[in-house]
């Protein structure tokens, strides 16, 4: 489980949670449930960020994958990436580019900042949006969203959002969506935010 941090954040915020409440957050709350059960990688964005110039952050993740699978016994068919912000970002470049190694992303309020190399084979996917995030607007997040509802082969749809000051949210499980390939989607209402978005 391969977790990017946001923009001017650390590996350390992701692995520890640190930021947020020390080891309930480590991985986005994802290493508590795990349960010992997962090998989780945080790595580190060169200037803090996953601009993925040129390839190289894409590159940095292949060889990190071929070092870990050399050295650990891990089931290669269960690789999974996730980020917020810069970070998730990073997940969609991923699940564009790598879509044949890794099992799925979940992409937590990003944008297309880390570019879309390829972005034609099916990949479950989850997406998670606030209504009123300012830095990286839910438009985005809907457009991210889109492409795996095509590539996935899943029924289109315009799926409901919460009513803006609720304080709640909605998620959507598309139907009609290839074998292996399911895409979800969670709006909430809050802002631009990794944790606590409702969906506790």
């Amino acid at each position: 489980m391969f977790g990017f941090h946001w923009p001017g954040g650390a590996s350390t915020d992701d692995a520890t949670g640190r930021t947020v409440e020390t080891g309930t957050w480590a991985y986005y709350g994802l290493q508590r449930l795990a349960d010992n059960s997962a090998v989780f990688v945080a790595p580190q964005g060169l200037d803090n960020g996953w601009a993925d110039t040129g390839g190289e952050d894409v590159t940095f993740v292949d060889d990190m994958l071929r070092r870990i699978e050399a050295d650990l016994c891990v089931d290669t068919t269960q690789s999974f990436a996730l980020g917020f912000s810069h970070g998730a970002a990073m997940s969609y470049a991923l699940a564009c580019s790598r879509a044949t190694v890794f099992r799925a992303v979940a992409i937590q309020s990003g944008g297309q900042l880390s570019g879309c190399g390829g972005g034609t084979q099916p990949i479950a996917c989850l997406g998670v949006h606030g209504l009123s995030g300012s830095v990286l607007g839910i438009a985005g997040g809907r457009a991210m969203r889109g492409r795996f509802v095509r590539n996935n082969g899943c029924t289109p749809q315009n799926p409901p959002e919460p009513a803006p000051g609720s304080l709640t949210h909605r998620v959507t499980t598309y139907s009609g969506c290839s074998a292996g390939h399911p895409v979800a989607w969670a709006a909430f209402d809050e802002g631009h935010t990794a944790h606590r978005t409702g969906l506790r």
